[in-house]
């Protein structure tokens, strides 16, 4: 199962030869790097995306970006199946894993703005035969995942760490999932969740009038002109598929040991949630037919990419199948998929940019921003430009009063503002890009400073332990994994990552 060492190890040798002496674009020396461009790359963005793959040991990826409608740079490197030496073409497609859920908030959108449903109705308008508590959840919940609905991939506690659907196939686990108790009261708090996807495919093919694979194809991926796009995992015959990869532990900068091939299984009822596959200029002309009223009106895609609310009022961190990234400057909405996969779009700037990748553990969400800065001459990712106000503050405080004065710098910033607020997604995000990109020291600083402001939080103390097994201090890794499990018991990341690390999970005999 695992890729030939050889072979793997040859091409690095040659990959690493090749970053002191970068290789020209197609028709140059190198014809293994091959770079198909719409225009001419901005100063340094090839050696930058070079770096990157390096720093980050990506086998294979493509990159688009747009603007202002059309696509400016596309470019595709590596490799996209190792064993056979076969190169990353424009014509090869990924799997965008979880980054789906956007075709399907597009396809919810479609069908609200031809009048067939509403966001705001309950789910029980348009499928019957649900339980009780899951009758008054509307589509707009379930889009943002603040539906409260137990997970299919989440067994109950007590009965093994793998999904419903694995352990006893889809109609079991459909049967199985509505038996469990909600996870939140609706609309009070936001948990991602796979359930909520597969009402959503369930709604499209009662409204649609034909199967959602279908219904995207025909209304999405035909009019949008993506050719190579389609539904399907590992076990179907995809033409151009990259081969998925991962290291031991699904993790980056911690991979010592020898990659392996990945495999995706994603059952035809979520595929809603995870079975695309495309490539980067597929999903980058998606883009531009959503932003050029081919797929939406202009009303519908403000309304897609609009927060929803909690029931307190504040914003949720979703919009209708995408992230948002809320920010003073240059805001946007993604689509993360996997670990593998990412695009962002910023709508302000008329700008979009697209990574795929054939590595789990890639994590190109986290770099982005920084490609995006290569066309937004103010957004300087590595002085803090794609920072939020409040992190921006907190930066400079930290650099005028050293990394480990956290909690002193954001006492000064509250005395001088009352209002002044840190949110923990943002210093979580910013904390473990900082220790991916070799800020080893700040990193772990900003990500410890979140746990002190939120110290009853499952994942701050989640993504501090990641970032210290990243920096090679296994024990405080250890530690802070079962701080995270104490937090939020049903953290399947941490028994899982406690697993690779060889520490014993504290209940481990009641999770069997």
């Amino acid at each position: 199962m695992r890729a030939l060492p050889l072979l793997f190890a040859a091409w690095m040798t040659l990959w690493q030869l090749s970053s002191a002496d970068p290789p020209a674009p197609a028709g140059g020396r190198d014809p293994d790097d091959r770079i198909a461009a719409h225009a001419a790359a901005p100063a340094g963005l090839e050696d930058y995306l070079r770096e990157k793959m390096a720093r980050r040991r990506i086998p294979g990826m493509q990159v688009a970006v747009v603007r202002d409608g059309r696509i400016v740079f596309s470019a595709s490197y590596g490799k996209a199946n190792l064993q056979d030496d076969i190169a990353v073409t424009p014509a090869t497609v990924f799997s965008i894993n979880s980054a789906t859920k956007a075709f399907t908030g597009v396809a919810i959108l479609q069908l609200a703005e031809a009048g067939k449903l509403s966001l705001d109705a309950p789910v029980s308008r348009y499928l019957a035969d649900l339980p009780p508590a899951w009758q008054a959840v509307t589509i707009r919940q379930l889009l943002n995942h603040t539906s409260g609905l137990p997970d299919i991939l989440v067994p109950p506690r007590g009965q093994g760490t793998g999904s419903l659907v694995g352990d006893g196939g889809e109609d079991a686990a459909w049967k199985t999932v509505q038996t469990l108790p909600m996870a939140f009261p609706t609309g009070t708090a936001y948990r991602y969740n796979q359930t909520n996807y597969v009402l959503l495919g369930r709604i499209i093919d009662a409204l649609g009038g034909m199967p959602f694979t279908r219904f995207i194809g025909q209304r999405q991926f035909a009019p949008a002109g993506m050719r190579h796009a389609g539904f399907g995992d590992s076990r179907d015959i995809t033409p151009h598929r990259a081969q998925p990869y991962r290291y031991p532990g699904g993790a980056t900068t911690l991979a010592t040991g020898e990659l392996q091939h990945a495999f995706d299984e994603f059952p035809p009822m979520l595929r809603t949630g995870a079975g695309i596959n495309a490539s980067a200029d597929d999903v980058a002309n998606w883009i531009i037919a959503l932003q050029d009223g081919r797929l939406l009106s202009p009303d519908s895609l403000r309304a897609l990419w609009s927060p929803g609310r909690f029931n307190d009022g504040r914003k949720t961190p979703w919009a209708s199948g995408w992230p948002r990234i809320d920010r003073d400057d240059h805001p946007a909405v993604a689509g993360i998929g996997g670990r593998r996969s990412a695009f962002f779009v910023y709508p302000q700037d008329r700008l979009a940019v697209v990574v795929l990748t054939n590595l789990a553990g890639a994590n190109p969400e986290e770099f982005i921003d920084e490609i995006a800065g290569f066309y937004l001459p103010d957004f300087n990712v590595a002085n803090g430009g794609a920072l939020p106000r409040p992190v921006k503050a907190l930066r400079r405080g930290l650099i005028a009063r050293g990394w480990d004065q956290g909690m002193a710098v954001v006492a000064d910033l509250k005395r001088q503002d009352p209002a002044f607020e840190l949110r923990e997604d943002d210093l979580n995000a910013w904390g473990y890009r900082l220790v991916q990109d070799g800020q080893t020291k700040e990193g772990l600083a900003v990500l410890q400073l979140n746990t002190e402001l939120f110290p009853a939080s499952g994942n701050t103390f989640d993504t501090l332990a990641e970032a210290q097994a990243i920096s090679g201090d296994r024990e405080a890794a250890i530690r802070n994994y079962r701080i995270s499990l104490q937090r939020d018991p049903e953290n399947r990341n941490a028994v899982e990552r406690l697993r690779a690390l060889g520490a014993p999970v504290a209940d481990e005999p009641h999770r069997r």
